[in-house]
């Protein structure tokens, strides 16, 4: 398809067909690009924000050895229980409050009759 295109036969062919227009055509054509190609330029020039820098959430894997009893592993395990316990807790907590805001939204909306 494009070993076909030339530029300059585009041209040509643009030319030709603006010639066949009459000028008030030409006129609102040429308004209507350049309406859109600036609310195009005004868009892209607004996407230009550059986020806040969030620093990385790190998570560290503890390697173990292969040749652990059961005992080790059940001693690792009590250890590890409240820290799991407290972060399953801050979630849950976390996961209540904004339920509670989404609810508290709710109401609000419910009784605008929405």
């Amino acid at each position: 398809m494009f070993s076909r295109f030339s530029p300059l036969r585009a041209v040509r062919d643009l030319r030709a067909f603006l010639k066949s227009r009459k000028p008030h055509e030409v006129g609102f054509m040429a308004l209507s690009v350049a309406i859109t190609w600036t609310v195009i330029l005004v868009f892209s020039r607004d996407t230009n924000i550059t986020p806040d820098y969030v620093e990385p959430d790190i998570i560290y894997v503890q390697s173990y050895a292969e040749n652990r009893t059961e005992a080790e592993i059940v001693t690792q395990q009590k250890v590890d229980l409240p820290k799991e316990q407290a972060r399953k807790k801050a979630v849950e907590d976390a996961q209540r409050k904004r339920q509670q805001e989404f609810k508290k939204l709710d109401d609000k909306l419910r009784s605008w009759g929405i």
